[in-house]
C-alpha cells in the first residue's frame, strides 16, 4: 500500500469542493487531521463563540468522513511540530492543505514546506488573494475597482466532487474532541447558539436552500433587521463548510438586483482577504496613520454597557444582545453598533474588533478588521470618520421596531411611534446624547487636522 497522505484541515471543513482532500484521495490513503493550535507565536487564539462552532463542525465532519470509510484525526499543539510528528508516525511525506491568508497561517505554511512536501490548493475564495491586481500589478485598495476586476474573472470553476476515500493500514492516535473543552461549561452562555445554528456541511446546505427561496429579495431585505432577509451563510462560509464557488453557482440562472447584491458581498469577502494578504497586521494598526494621534477613550463602564446592550439606545442594545445570545449580528446593525462605539463613545475600534472576535461565530480576521476600520474611518477603503450614524434615525429608517421587541423585551409593549426612542423613565437613560456625542466626535477629529 502506498504511504498515506495527510490532509491538514483548518477553515475548510467540508468534503465537497475540497481540493486538498480530493487531490490526496486520488494519490494514496488519506489521513484527515485538524490541529487545535493555541501555541504558535503570532497566532490569534479562537474566541469563545468560534470554539463553540468549531466543536460542532468537527463532530459533523467526522461523521461525514466515517460515512465514507474514513475518520478525522485530532491533535493539539503547534501546527508545524504536530504535523511533522504525525508524518513521522505514519510514514507520510506529503501534506495537502487549502491555502490560508492570515499571517500566522502563511508563516506556518512556509515553515512546514521546509520540512515536508506541502501541496497547497485554492478553494476558500472566488480567486486566490493576491491574484487580482491593478494594471500596475499593485493590490487594489478600493473595493469598487477590485470588484470590477474580479467580476471579469467570474464565474469561478465548477465545484469539485466529493472524494472517494481509502483508509491507511493503521490509524494514528487521535485526541477526543470532548477533551478539548471547546464548549462553555459554567456558565453555559451558548444556549441560544443551538437554537440558531446547525454547524457542519449538512447545516450549510440547509441554510443555502433556505436562502435561495428569497435570494431575489436580498437587495431590499438585507437592511431590515426585523425580517429574515440576510443569508445567514457567513459562519458556514467562514468555516469552509460551504465554498464560495458552490454558493456562486447555486445562484446560476437567477436574475435580479438581489442576486447581484449578494454576489457583491462574496466579492467583498475576497477583498478583505486581499487587504490582509497585502497588510498582514491590518487588524492591529490604523491603516491611516494620522489616526495614531486620535484621542481614543477607554472608559470601562461605557464599554461594558455597550457589550451588554445597556446603552439606552434600543437599536444598539438590541444588536448587542442578539450578538451575545446567538453569536451573530445583523449586518446593518453591525454598522450601527460599531459606529456608536467608535464615534458616540470615542472608543478605539480595536476594542470592538476584539469583542466581535470573541463573540461572533463568523469571526473572520479579514472581514472583522476591514469592516471595523471601514466604520471607524481609519481603513484602506473607508467611510469618513465624520459620517456619524444616528442610531435613532437608523432604527426608524430600517423598520427595527419588531427587532427591538425581540431583543429588548422590556420595551415590547411600546408602540412603533416611540419604541425607537422611548420616553424618559420607560427605558435606560442614554449614556450620552446623540448631539453631544456628535459634537465631541467632530471636535476629536479636528485635533488631527490641528
Amino acid at each position: 500500500m502506498a504511504a498515506p497522505q495527510i490532509v491538514w484541515l483548518r477553515r475548510d471543513l467540508r468534503l465537497a469542493d475540497q481540493a486538498a482532500l480530493l487531490a490526496a484521495s486520488q494519490a494514496a490513503p488519506v489521513i484527515p487531521v485538524y490541529v487545535l493550535d493555541d501555541e504558535r507565536p503570532g497566532h490569534r487564539r479562537l474566541g469563545g463563540a468560534s470554539r463553540w462552532w468549531l466543536h460542532h463542525s468537527l463532530a459533523a465532519l467526522d461523521d461525514g468522513l466515517r460515512q465514507r470509510g474514513s475518520r478525522l484525526v485530532l491533535r493539539r499543539g503547534e501546527s508545524v511540530a504536530v504535523l511533522a510528528q504525525l508524518a513521522a508516525e505514519t510514514g507520510a511525506a506529503t501534506v495537502h492543505a487549502i491555502r490560508h491568508y492570515e499571517h500566522w497561517w502563511r508563516s506556518a505554511e512556509e515553515e512546514l514546506a521546509g520540512r515536508l512536501d506541502l501541496q497547497l490548493h485554492d478553494g476558500n475564495y472566488l480567486a486566490p488573494p493576491g491574484s487580482v491586481t491593478s494594471g500596475s500589478g499593485a493590490p487594489y485598495r478600493i473595493y469598487g475597482p477590485f470588484a470590477r476586476a474580479l467580476r471579469q474573472e467570474m464565474p469561478p470553476a465548477d465545484p469539485l466532487p466529493g472524494p472517494e476515500l481509502s483508509a491507511p493500514a493503521q490509524w494514528p492516535r487521535s485526541e477526543r474532541l470532548a477533551d478539548w473543552h471547546l464548549l462553555p461549561t459554567s456558565p453555559d452562555w451558548s444556549g441560544g447558539f443551538a437554537e440558531e445554528w446547525t454547524p457542519g456541511e449538512d447545516g450549510a446546505q440547509l441554510r443555502l436552500e433556505d436562502f435561495l427561496d428569497h435570494a431575489d429579495r436580498y437587495a431590499e431585505e438585507r437592511n431590515l433587521p426585523a425580517i429574515e432577509g440576510s443569508s445567514r451563510l457567513s459562519p458556514h462560509l467562514h468555516w469552509g463548510e460551504l465554498s464560495p464557488a458552490q454558493l456562486w453557482h447555486a445562484l446560476d440562472g437567477r436574475r435580479g438586483e438581489g442576486v447581484e447584491s449578494f454576489r457583491g458581498e462574496l466579492i467583498w469577502r475576497d477583498f478583505t482577504q486581499n487587504v490582509i494578504f497585502a497588510q498582514p497586521l491590518y487588524n492591529e494598526q490604523n491603516y491611516r496613520k494620522q489616526f495614531d494621534a486620535f484621542p481614543w477613550r477607554y472608559p470601562d463602564a461605557e464599554i461594558r454597557a455597550w457589550q451588554q446592550g445597556r446603552t439606552g439606545y434600543p437599536i444598539v442594545d438590541a444588536g448587542m444582545r442578539q450578538l451575545w445570545h446567538s453569536g451573530w449580528l445583523h449586518n446593518r446593525v453591525r454598522m450601527i453598533v460599531a459606529s456608536f462605539l467608535t464615534k458616540h463613545l470615542l472608543v478605539d475600534w480595536r476594542v470592538g474588533e476584539r469583542w466581535f472576535w470573541d463573540a461572533l461565530v463568523d469571526a473572520d480576521y479579514g472581514n472583522n478588521g476591514v469592516n471595523w476600520q471601514w466604520v471607524s474611518g481609519t481603513g484602506v477603503d473607508t467611510q469618513l470618520y465624520t459620517r456619524i450614524m444616528a442610531p435613532l434615525v437608523q432604527s426608524v429608517k430600517f423598520g427595527a421596531a419588531d427587532y427591538i421587541r425581540r431583543w429588548v423585551p422590556e420595551l415590547a409593549g411600546l408602540s412603533d411611534a416611540v419604541i425607537h426612542d422611548p420616553p424618559e423613565g420607560a427605558y435606560l437613560p442614554k449614556i450620552i446624547g446623540h448631539r453631544e456625542a456628535r459634537e465631541r466626535a467632530l471636535a476629536a477629529f479636528r485635533t488631527l487636522k490641528d
